[in-house]
């Protein structure tokens, strides 16, 4: 493994350099971060009755894509041992050793503290501490406790659900009822989301020592009956944002047509009681990850689309 002696500059070209950054900063995830939080400021300038497009927004979102991006890479730096025992993460650089660890960690602490102090003088400081402290929950907490408990996923699911919360802070500058609606949705719609994940690798979990619910709860009975429970929490958190006046009509039935959609893709699992080692089980979490992943984003373009 890569150690911190390491010098910091790796003998790569430009465009090696560019795909080891962009693994190092889970660059889909830190998108789609990036997407959850354009639609928490959208609500928020809807409901300060400002414009959605402005320079602020463009503030908002490189702030907090830099300090994501950060945390990001701050997790592959703590992680990279288990990384290493895994198929799924075998290719990150500090793996491969085509980025050192140094490297690694100065650049991402520089995106943690530089987006923070961004975000603090660019937009407000309300915005600054709260994707600060949702990195600190992040690495100080959910990381370490992957190899300890599943309760990981829960806490987890704090620091993942708090994107749309930092919209909406950055362009508010306080919270309001509605960010916690927005929060509820992103931190239900995980549940069924990680724990496919955990289904579809259990594998390189258990190789790896990381105690997801299927690791540790080898019949899958635990998992299944967590997706059912939090994809019905989903589906009646997102049924919220019009009963609290935030959207209109279609954005309801919409939202309640894909809920059912995730719902009967995790009652399958749940009917089907599998072992999560057998083929059968890959099939139907793959099924579910596909929901997931199509789900979040359509549910919010409808929901900036029929604004109330």
């Amino acid at each position: 493994m890569s150690s911190i002696s390491q010098p910091i500059v790796v003998a790569r070209g430009p465009m090696g350099l560019v795909r080891d950054y962009s693994e190092l900063v889970k660059a889909r995830v830190t998108t789609l971060i990036v997407m959850t939080a354009w639609c928490g400021f959208y609500f928020g300038a809807v409901r300060s009755e400002i414009s959605s497009l402005s320079w602020t927004l463009v503030h908002a979102l490189v702030g907090i894509a830099l300090v994501s991006a950060g945390t990001a890479g701050m997790n592959e730096v703590m992680e990279r041992d288990l990384d290493a025992r895994m198929r799924r993460t075998a290719r990150r650089p500090l793996v491969t050793e085509t980025m050192s660890v140094l490297h690694a960690a100065l650049a991402s602490m520089t995106m943690i503290i530089g987006g923070t102090i961004y975000l603090g003088l660019a937009c407000n400081w309300l915005t600054a501490a709260l994707t600060f402290a949702t990195s600190l929950v992040y690495l100080g907490f959910y990381t370490p406790l992957k190899t300890v408990s599943p309760i990981c996923t829960f806490i987890g699911a704090i620091p993942g659900a708090m994107p749309p919360v930092l919209g909406w802070a950055a362009v508010r500058g306080r919270l309001d009822w509605d960010a916690l609606i927005l929060f509820a949705i992103v931190f239900f719609w995980q549940f069924p989301h990680f724990h496919a994940i955990a289904l579809l690798y259990r594998e390189d979990y258990e190789r790896a020592g990381i105690r997801m619910l299927p690791v540790v709860e080898r019949s899958g009975r635990s998992t299944a009956e967590a997706i059912v429970f939090y994809s019905l929490a989903l589906l009646a958190a997102t049924l919220t944002p019009t009963l609290f006046g935030m959207t209109g009509y279609i954005y309801f039935f919409s939202a309640l047509g894909l809920g059912i959609w995730v719902l009967v893709v995790g009652l399958r699992i749940w009917r089907a009681r599998l072992d999560p080692g057998k083929p059968q089980a890959k099939v139907m979490a793959r099924n579910l990850l596909k929901a997931t992943v199509f789900y979040l984003p359509l549910l919010f373009a409808i929901m900036m689309l029929n604004v109330a």
